[in-house]
């Protein structure tokens, strides 16, 4: 999570209007005392997203906000440390942000932990903390110099994001008309990624340097957070021969809670679901998990909020990367999945759907852990 534009905090709100008021911010429950038969055990993973809480963008956690976290019953998230779009300001925003979370971290001990290898999985599990992975959704960090991916990985960071909707030196994002794919120094960057043991995420990119990503990584890679295009047909969506590829190559595609799981309306849980089990028949059960794109707390729909949100989609439309969707009409999080335990909520809700056990383990984050485990062994 990092600033106003680029944080992207304001996806987890409640529907708006009436089904607002019907649907409040959930607090009560708590993944402690599990819907899901499973869920004490899983590893749980949110691919991207994060502590913290949309009603007060840019503020240190509070008390609430670790209570969440411990509430969530989430193992590790991947949270974004770097902005996004700029290549005047986003090195040094990402090594402010890598400062904030460190410093986040060293605050609450008992809360959260700094990720740095898969050993990290099982010490965040047994010890009920929340383990911090630092990823960028851009490229822009890097500028011109390579050699900063070292600086950054020296720093904590295991993942990046190649494009952020538009286009930069290393290919195009999901919204440029032209789908020119992956340059020489996107091709480069990959190569150095994967020799330094980082993950190679495609969610914002365009379909042709997606595509391109997996191919020329030689190790399995991530799309973090994005929907399937057979389901919704809009920018940030995945064509169903993207998928195949991904899971061809050992590759894991995280479902997100986003106003993209519709062409138009409210999304709710049933989207998300209809988004996994799209996704589950093409890539297959090993393939599949979540990737929330918001915080872990709760969102309280009320002015302050509501002005920020449009105060925010204006600065992205301004700045060029607002994909389509992103309206005041609707308020993008999913409002029957509004609470820090939304991933129990949510497989008890497969469980009902007949998922058996072993898939919903996976979708929680097992499949992800295995894909991390790969990228990210043991020192």
């Amino acid at each position: 999570m990092t600033s106003a534009v680029t944080r992207r905090q304001f996806v987890t709100s409640l529907a708006a209007g009436a089904l607002a008021a019907a649907v409040p911010a959930v607090r009560a429950r708590d993944a402690s005392s599990p819907t899901w038969r499973g869920y004490s055990r899983a590893t749980v993973i949110d691919a991207l997203g994060g502590p913290g809480n949309a009603n007060k963008q840019g503020a240190l956690l509070d008390a609430a906000d670790l209570a969440d976290v411990r509430a969530s019953g989430i193992t590790a998230v991947n949270v974004t440390v770097g902005p996004v779009g700029s290549y005047v300001r986003d090195y040094d925003g990402a090594i402010q942000g890598i400062a904030q979370w460190d410093a986040e971290i060293a605050a609450h001990p008992d809360t959260l932990m700094r990720f740095r290898d898969a050993r990290d999985f099982a010490i965040a599990k047994k010890s009920k903390r929340l383990a911090i992975i630092y990823g960028f959704q851009d490229a822009t960090p890097f500028g011109e110099d390579l050699d900063r991916l070292d600086t950054f990985r020296n720093l904590g960071l295991r993942i990046v994001q190649l494009t952020y909707n538009r286009r930069n030196l290393v290919g195009d994002g999901c919204l440029e008309p032209g789908n020119a794919g992956l340059s020489q120094f996107g091709r480069d960057l990959v190569g150095r990624m994967n020799a330094k043991n980082m993950l190679v995420d495609l969610s914002h990119c365009g379909r042709r340097t997606t595509d391109e990503g997996i191919e020329t990584s030689k190790k399995p890679v991530a799309i973090t957070h994005a929907g399937c295009a057979a389901v919704s047909d809009l920018p940030r969506n995945k064509p169903d021969e993207t998928l195949k590829k991904l899971a061809d190559r050992g590759g894991v595609i995280g479902i997100y809670f986003m106003p993209y799981l519709r062409t138009s309306g409210q999304p709710m849980a049933d989207d998300v679901i209809a988004h996994i089990e799209h996704a589950l028949d093409v890539a297959g059960e090993d393939h599949v998990g979540l990737g929330t794109d918001g915080p872990i707390s709760a969102v309280q729909l009320t002015e302050e909020y509501k002005k920020a949100f449009a105060d925010e989609i204006a600065q992205r439309r301004k700045a060029g990367i607002s994909a389509p969707g992103e309206t005041t009409a609707v308020y993008t999080f999913v409002p029957d999945l509004n609470t820090p335990a939304r991933f129990d909520t949510l497989a008890a809700m497969l469980r009902k759907r007949g998922k058996s056990d072993r898939v919903i383990e996976k979708v929680l984050g097992g499949n992800f852990r295995r894909l991390f485990t790969e990228t990210f062994p043991a020192a």
